[in-house]
């Protein structure tokens, strides 16, 4: 059960969110790990969005190894594919910070949404680069305005496997999982030719979320070892994207909580999926979810304070 530090309504908490699994790190050791719903240590989970962070790490990489010349390059020098779209005439930097201006609605709930359009493009054959380089229309200029766009992520991954000639799972592999050291190997799912659901679709265990946040915690090391860049960390999960004055920040695929404390970022899915990342007070936390409720008024506001009053009860 919850360990005796932890905030007293942890419980109701868990419950109520519909919590499948929390681990909490604190200076690199597990002090919580509990599981609900029938899950367990084993059980990889899907991440949904929080694995756009992933990518924005592996992005971070392949940056600093010189096969992207810079993050005002647009997209199209990279992802041919992408001339004639939404996208062309957008730079990296604005697909990292979800600032494309492509028109795209994300609302799961409507079943003609092009968040479900896509969802159906993937179960029945189609591809993701076809899809993306099939949108049209825009919402606003590129950089102009901050709008959460799934499949911004999408051509990020395209972006990568354009200046590496290499596909995302592999590139991920080598350079990120690897020497994170796993317990359970992860997987993608992927489209018809087998080109990974980058945007939200990482299948990884719990504890091997938390070593990737430790890694992040850690300043892009982990066991010694360095995967990234501690600069491009911090230019990550700065808030930098032109988000509306007192909303949750953003930067290059991570959040950053609204008034939150230097050093405090967190990687996000849907249904309570998150990577909390407390750096001030060497915490971690994890959380796996099937919260139906998420998208409900002041759910995530709350979910954050909670990750606010674990960290702070350590």
């Amino acid at each position: 059960g919850p360990d005796a530090t932890l905030p007293e309504n942890i419980g109701a908490w868990i419950d109520d969110r519909t919590v499948t699994s929390l681990l909490v790190l604190k200076n690199g050791e597990i002090v919580h790990e509990s599981y609900h719903q029938d899950t367990g240590t084993d059980d990889r989970r899907i991440s949904w969005s929080m694995a756009k962070s992933f990518l924005s790490v592996l992005f971070g990489i392949v940056l600093e190894e010189g096969h992207i010349d810079s993050l005002d390059d647009p997209v199209t020098k990279y992802a041919p594919a992408l001339k004639d779209s939404a996208y062309d005439g957008a730079t990296i930097r604005n697909v990292l910070q979800m600032a494309s201006g492509v028109k795209f609605n994300e609302d799961y709930l409507d079943y003609n949404s092009d968040i479900n359009r896509m969802g159906r493009v993937l179960a029945l054959g189609g591809t993701m680069d076809g899809f993306a380089a099939g949108l049209t229309e825009r919402e606003a200029e590129p950089g102009e305005r901050w709008l959460y766009v799934s499949i911004d992520t999408h051509v990020i991954g395209m972006v990568i496997r354009g200046a590496t000639g290499r596909d995302i799972p592999s590139l991920l592999s080598e350079k990120v999982i690897a020497p994170l050291g796993l317990e359970q190997p992860p997987y993608y799912i992927t489209d018809r030719d087998g080109v990974a659901f980058v945007l939200g679709g990482l299948n990884m265990t719990t504890r091997d979320y938390a070593r990737f946040g430790l890694m992040v915690e850690q300043g892009g090391t982990i066991a010694g070892r360095r995967v990234v860049s501690e600069d491009w960390l911090e230019q990550s999960t700065t808030a930098s994207a032109p988000t509306e004055p007192g909303e949750i920040g953003y930067g290059y695929q991570w959040w950053i909580p609204e008034g939150a404390e230097p050093g405090i970022s967190l990687a996000r899915g849907i249904y309570g999926q998150y990577i909390y990342i407390d750096r001030a007070r060497d915490v971690v936390i994890v959380t796996t979810g099937a919260d139906r409720k998420f998208r409900e008024e002041g759910v995530h506001d709350a979910n954050i304070a909670m990750f606010r009053a674990i960290a702070e009860s350590l």
